[in-house]
């Protein structure tokens, strides 16, 4: 993509403008040394002077209230202005002046000694933030009143902004960049950001980078930490000027006659050096499609951003324009060019359907027919983000989120407690068929979980993690009761979740280490992540849920040179990952074809066909993702060829045992130990009121403790639970000292009596088991001692353990 840059052919401005500013998406308002305020319209190509300061004004900067308040709270929005219709001015007097859209200077505030260098609006509107020559940092409420003064310094702050959540701030003094969280006696982080004076910074709530430009020609990017992402080259002048677009996809940077556009790693998309001078100020359009920068030779420069590229299968999308895309199958060379009335602002390309969101309408393309769209209103021409899955696709304004069919239909408009859609992004929010993974704004350890068909929540509560959660994703191809949600955590670790509670409970696992990038496959369920600079492939990660030891056995980790450094998955599909470098440059690189071949013989359960692959190609991995696969959907005998492929004789036999199970919800409790979740499988026993069996595998995994509480809980089998208490102690040569167990020491543990009862158990199952066609087993996987004259078919063992 590349910036397409317009200005007049004559300054309007008679001196340098140092801020500009958006009304709207075709209003923009300038301030300059000329002491003047003049709105450029966009649509009627129109300017005028919107109020003369005096000649004592100097304006320095200018920002506009955030106009979507939908987030502020109710008393923001009671009386006053709205966002959008006030905007704060900083001038070289020391004082501020809010204004409204006609010019009336509704307040003026002295506010430093010296000049007001920066003034900034949090992303509510509640509170204002400026930096003055005098060294200081002062936060402002919204009518002017100072709440606090942040920072005293010696040294002139020229740039400072509001952190994601605006909870912290960052600011320069002089190479420094420091980071100051709000909170009362929390200590600052502060780094040397450059060689030289920093002149600019801008922090991004949807990717929480900092980018910074200074005096040594260069511009970098940070995380809150300090750590730098990336370094420039050096330009032949200082950098001064740099603004994220909402997003945080992309940011453009300023500098004398240069305007850059560049991605959110660093690098350059483009490069334009229109007759400008040093560019002080940019400003980004809420619909991040165009930029406006203040000129120091009077101009005011216009640049929108087309030649934005998508690719499914062998079509290509480009954006060539400000309300024209050109599509291309690559295979026969055929071009389409869709042209629109009113101005592109969002678009995406997936599955096979090309959505297109203008000011005013949504266009829904299908790669079948590009000739008759489907089309709807938008309520606000104001998309900032569209999801797509195979089956539907999301909208995200500033007032919601809208889930449509490719129909056209609106399926669901899920909304949950405190929903901010101010910074959500691809890497916050994700789409799969029947599910909506959203990041909370507020708590960014809270993941929303949304049923995509009905708009309501998965579950009573959403999931909380135990640290910040920076990255997430669905998976696309496995049914809503197995759907899994991945997401990397503020600790670079990567998890998979259950998105349905499965036994009562969500799962959720560790699946690796240093993770910086993940990717689902297109075709198929497996998972792409970078560790450092390896890529690590999952073949299988829902594998981790079944038998955590077949974990590694299901991995593929690569190493090249070609990826370089801090590289991230641009596209995961079939047999080839795409990767993008820190430069810029993309990298593909293949992986065996043979898991999605596996994958897809699955889905359709054609396990004989799984079997031969895995038997022609002999690989543990193949054999390690089968016997999981097999092990989810009950092919117990597919299970059992595919662990005993791998050497594990041990899940060969404890498949067996399963196998003879009485019941569907045995074998289930059993496959649910056999994954190393013993609540969840005690969960299913006692929810299919197998109550024996659930006591019985407490007693088998030595819960003596829950084992009788569930006796007597239900009032069965007490006399069983202390039977084999006295068993076990006896064994081990112990005294009973458990306080629970002391109470019943005078119980007789009758051998005879519980294996009568157990009788009446094992007959329960046969006759359940009758009933739906199933055999039965011997027993529950206990020796049992023979009771004298009993009339059992039970195992002659002395001793149970």
């Amino acid at each position: 993509m590349r910036f397409k840059t317009s200005m007049l052919a004559e300054p309007r401005h008679h001196d340098t403008v140092t801020a500009v500013g958006w009304c709207n998406t075709d209003e923009i308002f300038s301030i300059s040394d000329d002491h003047t305020i003049l709105r450029w319209n966009l649509m009627s190509q129109e300017q005028e002077k919107v109020v003369d300061l005096g000649p004592d004004v100097f304006p320095v900067d200018l920002h506009w209230v955030p106009r979507d308040l939908s987030s502020a709270p109710a008393a923001q929005k009671k009386g006053g202005t709205m966002g959008g219709e006030i905007f704060v001015v900083a001038a070289a007097d020391g004082k501020f002046y809010m204004m409204n859209k006609v010019g009336r200077v509704e307040k003026t505030v002295e506010a430093h000694k010296g000049a007001v260098l920066s003034a900034r609006w949090s992303s509510d509107g509640s509170a204002l933030l400026t930096a003055g020559e005098d060294g200081a940092l002062k936060m402002w409420s919204r009518s002017g009143m100072l709440r606090s003064t942040l920072v005293q310094g010696n040294s002139s702050i020229y740039s400072a902004d509001w952190g994601p959540t605006s909870a912290e701030v960052v600011y320069s003094q002089r190479k420094n960049i420091i980071v100051k969280p709000l909170q009362p006696n929390s200590k600052p982080n502060s780094w040397k950001g450059h060689d030289g004076p920093i002149l600019t910074l801008a922090w991004n709530s949807n990717n929480r980078f900092i980018a910074s430009g200074a005096e040594d020609c260069r511009y970098r990017i940070w995380d809150r930490y300090g750590r730098m992402l990336y370094n420039s080259t050096a330009h032949d002048y200082p950098v001064t000027a740099i603004s994220w677009s909402p997003s945080g996809d992309k940011f453009a940077v300023g500098s004398f006659n240069t305007l850059r556009l560049c991605d959110k790693k660093g690098w350059s998309h483009s490069l334009e050096k229109p007759n400008t001078g040093s560019i002080l100020r940019i400003a980004w359009s809420n619909d991040g499609t165009q930029v406006a920068g203040a000129c120091s030779n009077g101009h005011v420069i216009f640049a929108h951003v087309i030649e934005k590229r998508m690719e499914w299968n062998h079509f290509e999308a480009t954006l060539t324009g400000r309300k024209t895309i050109c599509v291309r199958d690559v295979m026969s060379d055929v071009w389409e060019k869709l042209e629109f009335q009113d101005r592109i602002i969002m678009t995406s390309f997936a599955y096979g359907f090309l959505i297109v969101a203008t000011t005013g309408q949504c266009f829904i393309y299908s790669s079948r027919n590009w000739n008759t769209p489907l089309i709807f209103e938008l309520k606000e021409g104001n998309v900032h983000l569209i999801l797509q899955s195979s089956q539907v696709f999301a909208l995200v304004d500033g007032n919601g989120v809208y889930i449509y069919t490719y129909e056209a239909r609106l399926q669901s408009s899920p909304r949950w407690s405190g929903m901010r859609l101010d910074s959500v992004s691809e890497q916050t929010m994700s789409l799969a068929n029947d599910t909506l993974a959203c990041r909370d704004s507020d708590n960014e350890k809270v993941i929303q979980l949304m049923d995509a068909t009905t708009g309501k929540a998965v579950t009573d509560k959403p999931f909380t993690h135990k640290c910040d959660v920076l990255e997430l994703a669905l998976d696309q191809h496995l049914p809503a009761s197995q759907r899994k949600l991945a997401f990397v955590d503020a600790n670079k670790d990567l998890f998979l979740l259950t998105t349905r509670r499965v036994g009562g409970s969500r799962k959720v696992l560790r699946l690796g280490m240093m993770v910086h990038s993940l990717c689902w496959s297109a075709q198929a369920n497996m998972l792409a992540g970078l560790q450092e600079s390896r890529l690590s492939v999952w073949y299988y990660p829902a594998v981790i849920f079944v038998d955590k030891e077949l974990l590694t056995k299901t991995i593929l980790q690569k190493e090249s040179p070609d990826f370089g450094k801090n590289p991230s998955i641009s596209a995961f599909g079939g047999s080839q990952v795409s990767l993008r470098r820190s430069d810029g440059c993309q990298v593909a690189t293949s992986i065996s074809p043979y898991p999605a071949v596996l994958h897809n013989y699955v889905a359709q359960e054609k396990w004989d066909d799984a079997v031969r692959l895995c038997r022609f190609i002999k690989s543990d991995s193949l054999w390690g993702c089968l016997a999981g696969m097999a092990t989810v959907a009950r092919e117990l005998e597919t299970a059992e060829i595919a662990y005993s492929c791998i050497d594990q004789a041990d899940k060969v036999e404890y498949l067996r045992y399963i196998k003879d199970l009485s019941s569907a919800e045995a074998q289930a409790a059993e496959l649910t130990l056999l994954a190393g979740s013993p609540l969840d499988a005690e969960a299913i026993l006692i929810h299919t009121n197998q109550v024996f069996r659930a006591i019985m595998l407490n007693i088998q995994l030595y819960q003596w403790d829950k084992a009788l509480a569930m006796a007597v809980k239900y009032k069965t089998h007490i006399d069983t639970v202390i039977a084999f208490r006295k068993k076990y102690l006896e064994r081990f040569e112990k005294e009973e000292t458990n306080q629970l167990f002391l109470q019943y020491k005078s119980m007789d543990a009758d051998w005879n009596k519980i294996i009568l009862k157990v009788q009446v158990e094992m007959q329960k199952e046969r006759v359940d088991a009758a009933s739906v066609g199933q055999s039965v087993s011997n027993t529950y996987g206990i020796n049992w001692p023979v009771a004298s004259g009993a009339n059992v078919n039970i195992e002659d063992e002395s001793d149970v353990f």
